[in-house]
């Protein structure tokens, strides 16, 4: 049976669509399309409106983001590629010394040795509003919420654990499109996982300024909407907090 979100969605006050991370053969079922400015968060408003992007190896308007998804190096690394240097070094230190996000270029090349790309299984990737006639092809789907409905997602995710080892949700460094994807890549598909994202300075200006994402695999997805009466969602803490925000 296709998970049902409506119940989570509308106690938790979602009103943004949640947008699924797919990868697929044909993207036609998600028409119709948006072209992003550069990075692929410029489209954060098409979404709302129902469209779609769609990226295949070496075709995204961003170069850091086809990196992440695709695994494709951008196109000034390849220039000095030609000349013998080595791929990854050259990306490191091109990233750190025009970034400054690491406190060393041999610091944020390890970093990228330890965090791999998520690289396309089929021709494309699609990124856009949950289809359920499309669900087995997808990879992750990201909530856009705010802080509060933050809390409540967390809450969700940890409903089913009771371990202080091995966390459901993690928070990590990255791009915005690594977050929706590499992240998560490092873990059993099968295990329910979630991230903490949208925290790239590169890719928030075209989010609006309350708003984080939290990103699942399909198992924590489909643990989420399986919340049930016997949960926080239908407790007194959730309720008094939507009061104190009314």
């Amino acid at each position: 049976m296709m998970p049902d979100p409506s119940k989570l969605r509308e106690i938790a006050g979602l009103q943004t669509p949640l947008i699924g991370f797919y990868d697929v053969a044909d993207p036609k079922p998600f028409a119709p399309f948006a072209d992003p400015e550069r990075c692929i968060f410029s489209a954060f408003e098409n979404w709302q409106n129902g469209e779609s992007i769609v990226i295949s190896e070496g075709n995204c308007s961003c170069q850091g983001g086809g990196y992440w998804i695709g695994g494709v190096m951008p196109a000034w690394v390849q220039k000095k590629v030609d000349t013998g240097e080595d791929p990854l070094k050259v990306f490191a230190k091109g990233l750190n010394q025009r970034e400054g996000f690491k406190s060393s270029d041999a610091l944020m090349e390890e970093w990228l040795e330890n965090l791999k790309p998520y690289l396309i299984e089929n021709e494309y990737v699609v990124i856009g509003p949950i289809k359920d006639d499309q669900f087995e092809y997808i990879k992750t789907v990201t909530f856009y919420v705010n802080p509060d409905q933050l809390s409540l997602l967390i809450h969700g995710a940890e409903y089913n654990n009771a371990s202080i080892h091995s966390h459901p949700v993690i928070t990590a460094f990255g791009s915005g499109c690594g977050q929706m994807t590499a992240i998560l890549g490092n873990f059993d598909c099968d295990v329910p996982k979630a991230a903490i994202g949208a925290t790239d300075m590169a890719m928030r200006e075209h989010l609006p300024p309350n708003i984080l994402a939290f990103t699942v695999n399909k198992p924590m997805y489909e643990q989420l909407c399986d919340l049930d009466e016997n949960s926080f969602l239908h407790k007194h803490f959730w309720e008094r907090l939507r009061n104190a925000r009314a």
